[in-house]
């Protein structure tokens, strides 16, 4: 067999070869939409690889990007990693300070940016040392101001010829660079290789997975800057399906508008997202039109939202990883031996899980000693995965991630059970003791996000004077919604009496850059909830 390289450049090639008019479509903040197709991107990408060469870029350079979901920021996830150096995709909704940390982390000598993020990189710029070239992601002529001294992105492009030729490179060097939300310290950077990228898109665009194909129209409303939004930009022109890209603005008017006239048949976001579309839907009456599946992840898909989109005929798939996996680990879709135990119309032993084992990733819990547990379902533990597509150590750090047999501990704690079904039971972190007993914050989240009228549910372990820590339950509801003891009174039958939240907060949920609930924050708003002698006792 011939000893061929896997390589993002050849998702590229074979997108233009074999789907040259299948469309891209992307959406500016004014509402102007941009069309064009995979014979654009390939011959954009050669434009843009020829402008970042005369700019200085070289093989194995990092270039970075401040930028949404756009088209011109697609052209970069081919063009950077194609002409052999490094795409490092920024997230801007971090804090200003962690933000100009990441960028000089990369090293990265070129910035790109799009036009609306100019007042931050502005900000920004004298904390930039290694930053030569800052590019504004438009053209000369866009309504709103770029930084001074910064060039045109089209401007650059339209110097350009379409001859690029894109180099041999080792399938095992690095493409695109990923950063962690850092919602523990620093973000890392996790370093994506080539051959990752083409072996994590071809695994979960399997049928069995989340089944993208020719006939697919995909719209990514999980961001391009975090974990390359979930894969998609790989997966769509790996399989020729239209790619559509919703822009800076993933609010329901401006995703619901976009699927209905695009066609959108496949689309992924975290929670949040889909609770306002979906609330969109109910409030104008309107449907999904041709969706036909939803890839949740970020947080657990609560069970109301896989029912109300269950009703509108589409399938919610949950899906579970980390940046460190690229990222999708597992996903909820059915095999034939589950429908033959709990029967094809049952979906309870679905929901309850995150996802079932993949090809590519490997999955095993053990205990705090290290030692291997069973995966038979009940057995809790630490989870660890491995794989082609996992990580094996940071960017820029000397360390292993993963231990010396290629394990890497996710941080999160679990079951899996004889199906290949991973079931969360928390994050290592989130865990709650009690009175020397551990309490699981997402199982009375999943529960507490079942009760009608709940938006968000969050559950974080607050210092308490007898029991170490105790569960406080915080609530952003519809108005009106349930009361405390509706609440509590519904936790009842499914609980343990010492698990009960020792109370309930009724206020908004802060979410993370990434859309994840900011259990940290959280911690420090209300750790002095349970202070002194009149907080609320323990259940007994």
């Amino acid at each position: 067999m011939q000893p061929r390289q896997l390589r993002v450049t050849d998702i590229l090639q074979y997108a233009v070869d074999a789907h040259a008019t299948r469309e891209i479509v992307s959406r500016d903040p004014e509402g102007e939409t941009w069309r064009g197709n995979y014979a654009a991107l390939g011959k954009r990408a050669q434009q843009a690889a020829s402008a970042l060469a005369a700019l200085g870029v070289r093989a194995g350079d990092r270039v970075a990007t401040l930028a949404w979901n756009t088209y011109r920021h697609f052209d970069l996830f081919y063009a950077v990693p194609a002409m052999g150096a490094v795409l490092a995709t920024v997230n801007p909704r971090l804090f200003e300070a962690q933000c100009a940390w990441v960028l000089n982390h990369t090293g990265a000598r070129v910035l790109l940016f799009d036009r609306s993020l100019a007042d931050l990189v502005d900000r920004m710029a004298s904390q930039l040392t290694q930053i030569q070239h800052f590019v504004v992601l438009g053209s000369g002529t866009d309504k709103r101001p770029a930084p001074t001294g910064a060039l045109a992105y089209d401007e650059l492009l339209a110097e350009q010829d379409t001859g690029f030729e894109w180099p041999e490179r080792d399938e095992n060097e690095g493409a695109v660079l990923c950063y962690t939300s850092g919602t523990t310290g620093d973000p890392k950077g996790v370093l994506y290789s080539h051959r990752s990228i083409v072996l994590h898109s071809l695994v979960n665009s399997h049928p069995d997975v989340l089944g993208i194909g020719a006939y697919d129209v995909v719209m990514p409303c999980s961001s391009l800057y975090h974990a390359t939004a979930w894969g998609l930009p790989y997966m769509a022109p790996m399989h020729g399906a239209k790619f559509v890209l919703p822009g800076e603005r993933l609010d329901a008017t401006n995703i619901a508008a976009l699927i209905r006239e695009e066609g959108v048949t496949f689309t992924c976001g975290v929670p949040t997202i889909w609770t306002t579309y979906l609330n969109h839907l109910e409030q104008t009456g309107a449907g999904p039109a041709k969706l036909a599946r939803v890839l949740v992840g970020g947080s657990s898909l609560p069970h109301w939202m896989a029912a109300r989109f269950a009703q509108y005929g589409v399938q919610t798939v949950q899906g579970w990883g980390l940046t460190e996996t690229s990222p999708v680990g597992v996903a909820g879709t059915r095999t034939p031996q589950v429908d033959l135990m709990f029967g094809s119309d049952d979906t309870d032993y679905i929901r309850s899980r995150q996802g079932r084992l993949l090809f590519g990733v490997q999955l095993r819990i053990v205990d705090d000693d290290d030692k291997v547990l069973p995966s038979d379902g009940v057995a809790t533990g630490h989870i660890q995965v491995r794989g082609p597509y996992v990580i094996q150590r940071y960017f820029n750090s000397d360390s292993s991630a993963a231990n010396p047999q290629g394990w890497f501990d996710t941080g999160d704690i679990g079951t899996v059970d004889p199906q290949g079904y991973l079931r969360l039971t928390d994050r290592a972190k989130d865990l709650i003791k009690s009175g020397g007993e551990w309490i699981s914050s997402i199982d009375i989240e999943n529960r507490v996000s079942s009760y009608p009228g709940v938006r968000l549910a969050a559950v974080v372990g607050i210092p308490h004077p007898k029991w170490d820590e105790r569960p406080l339950l915080i609530v952003d509801t519809d108005s009106p919604g349930p009361t405390a003891a509706q609440l509590i009174d519904h936790l009842r039958p499914h609980l343990a009496k010492w698990w009960l939240p020792d109370d309930v907060v009724f206020a908004p949920i802060p979410l993370t850059a990434t859309g994840k609930i900011d259990k940290r924050t959280l911690r420090t708003t209300y750790r002095d909830r349970f202070a002194g002698p009149k907080c609320p006792p323990a259940p007994t």
